[in-house]
């Protein structure tokens, strides 16, 4: 268990809630931490995230045989995302990957390292392979932009969103250079944990809380494992295929699930964007249902104050959801007006024989 991040002494600093309880929310000014963050002049404590580490010779062999993603040819300072599924498909942990030459560092959700390090431990078996989980010895920033000034030789985990990896497959409804994921590029570097606050200081960055970097994630369209995913979240409904999946690696642990709804089925469930009525002073909370002409049709997943775009959320709906229809966010006391972008089309999936449709391939 790790204690509270020592960034929150810092003057002004309010706590944040839920995954990011042990970090600052804010600063005392969140919109203008917004725009610094956006424009990579600031970097957001994010060290409430755990870290694993998997060492030895066969290390990515053997990561490759369990995950979603080809890792086989992973070089030293390459960049991956990974799903590790069950067998019905579904998502039961993700991760941020990066190799350094010696060691691969998975970057999950805090509560998720010491799950994910004792599900690794269970399926050693004979292999050269050490598993730790480092989230009490390492800690995690978060940045718009390569930061020559956190020092030389970070670890540090470039965000492959939004492109379109080797054998991944988009199913949102824009081209890649339309995505708006290409405005928010995204680095997390691993720092010593005893060293946090003296590498921020020594860096002379300003800091941003969580809900900066939260309204930048979900204007960039990004799923965040915890919040968009649940208990039965396949890839396809979150367009994580496109970064997380390959489609042409060996086998792994629900890989038939995954080939069955891209090649022959659609995802029962679409990520979606919401603008929402900024008219109330007050944001739905994440969890809050979606209605469209009396009835639910989804939930809010993710919430926050765009500072350019005013109030936005993600929401997972269900598939037959009309991509017109007009929608209302239902919480507990109040009730906002919502204009869905559509990311997952409700059409998404079924390709073996699709002449055209909205998917996109590498081109």
């Amino acid at each position: 268990m790790i204690s509270s991040s020592p960034l929150l002494a810092r003057p002004g600093a309010v706590p944040g809630g839920g995954a990011d309880a042990l970090v600052a929310s804010h600063y005392g000014d969140p919109f203008r931490e917004q725009r610094l963050l956006a424009e990579g002049q600031a970097v957001v404590d994010l060290s409430s995230r755990g870290v694993v580490t998997v060492s030895g010779p066969d290390r990515l062999s053997w990561l490759n045989t369990l995950s979603s993603q080809l890792l086989l040819g992973l070089v030293s300072g390459q960049s991956s995302e990974t799903l590790l599924l069950t067998v019905q498909g579904r998502i039961e942990h993700a991760a941020h990957v990066v190799d350094d030459g010696g060691t691969t560092w998975l970057i999950v959700e805090g509560g998720e390292a010491a799950p994910l390090a004792a599900w690794l431990e269970r399926m050693k078996f004979m292999l050269r392979v050490e598993v730790t989980d480092a989230t009490g010895a390492w800690a995690v920033l978060g940045a718009t932009r390569a930061l020559p000034e956190l020092g030389e030789g970070r670890i540090v985990w470039e965000d492959p969103w939004p492109a379109i990896g080797a054998g991944g497959y988009a199913y949102s409804t824009v081209d890649a250079a339309a995505h708006p994921g290409v405005d928010r590029p995204w680095f997390e570097y691993l720092v010593p944990r005893a060293e946090l606050d003296t590498v921020v200081t020594s860096s002379e960055l300003q800091l941003s809380g969580s809900l900066a970097a939260e309204a930048l994630r979900i204007a960039a369209w990004r799923p965040r494992p915890g919040f968009e995913t649940d208990e039965k979240t396949i890839p396809h409904e979150l367009d994580l295929m496109r970064t997380a999946v390959h489609l042409a690696k060996g086998c792994y642990k629900g890989q038939e699930t995954v080939a069955r709804v891209h090649n022959l089925g659609h995802p029962p469930r679409r990520l979606t964007f919401l603008h929402l009525d900024g008219s109330q002073h007050t944001l739905p909370a994440p969890g809050s249902a979606v209605v469209s002409e009396g009835r639910t049709v989804g939930r809010v997943t993710s919430v926050g104050h765009h500072y350019e775009m005013g109030p936005v959320a993600l929401a997972v709906l269900k598939r037959s959801v009309d991509a017109s229809a007009e929608l209302l966010v239902q919480d507990a006391d109040e009730t906002y007006a919502a204009a869905q972008e559509v990311i997952v089309a409700p059409d998404a999936g079924q390709v073996v024989g699709r002449a055209t449709g909205f998917l996109r391939v590498p081109r």
